[in-house]
């Protein structure tokens, strides 16, 4: 009876260290993922600021989302800005904010005012499918634009590619749909 009882406990033992290294494994292998999940997102953030600092834009990429500056970009492009410390022309097309709206507009440069007394420079925009300029688009009784209110020059784009940004902003269902795909392909995949 000794010696059956001594196997158990050897048996009970060895299967006790099996389940309590295989939960380590599980716990490393999560961590595991978790940090590299982690360096994922870290890694997009640097990315994402040394954009900014290279091209002295706040926001390097925009999508268009209105058919305003047909036919030239068109819904869905996506714009690549540039902000040197060169003077604004007529002609170039910029993204800018308007006080008391959150998304930038992307316009054409239609005129340009420089003031006697300061130097500084007064921008007006249009759309170039829109019919007047964007002194309705301005906030209230502001004429023209300064300098502060425009983050960017267009000095490239990529037709379409942003849609995906369009769709998941629209029906934000395929976003979560899109997340929990992606949550579970990193919890599922081995190394």
């Amino acid at each position: 009876m000794g010696d059956r009882n001594e196997a158990i406990a050897i048996t009970m033992g060895w299967i006790g260290e099996s389940v309590d290294s295989i939960k380590s494994l599980q716990i490393r292998q999560v961590l595991t993922q978790a940090v590299s999940l982690g360096m994922i997102v870290t890694s997009a953030l640097i990315i994402w600021k040394a954009l900014m600092c290279i091209t002295g834009s706040e926001s390097p990429v925009v999508v268009v989302l209105s058919g305003s500056m047909e036919p030239g970009f068109k819904r869905g492009d996506i714009l690549f800005l540039h902000m040197s410390k060169d003077p604004i022309r007529a002609g170039e097309i910029v993204v800018f904010n308007v006080d008391g709206r959150e998304i930038p507009i992307v316009h054409r440069v239609i005129k340009v005012h420089e003031r006697e007394d300061t130097g500084e420079v007064d921008v007006l925009t249009k759309g170039d499918n829109n019919y007047g300029d964007d002194r309705l688009l301005y906030a209230h009784g502001q004429l023209w634009l300064q300098r502060h209110h425009i983050m960017g020059r267009a000095v490239g784009f990529l037709p379409y590619v942003g849609w995906v940004t369009i769709i998941m902003t629209e029906k934000p269902i395929i976003k979560y749909i899109l997340i929990g795909a992606l949550g579970l392909l990193v919890i599922t995949s081995k190394d």
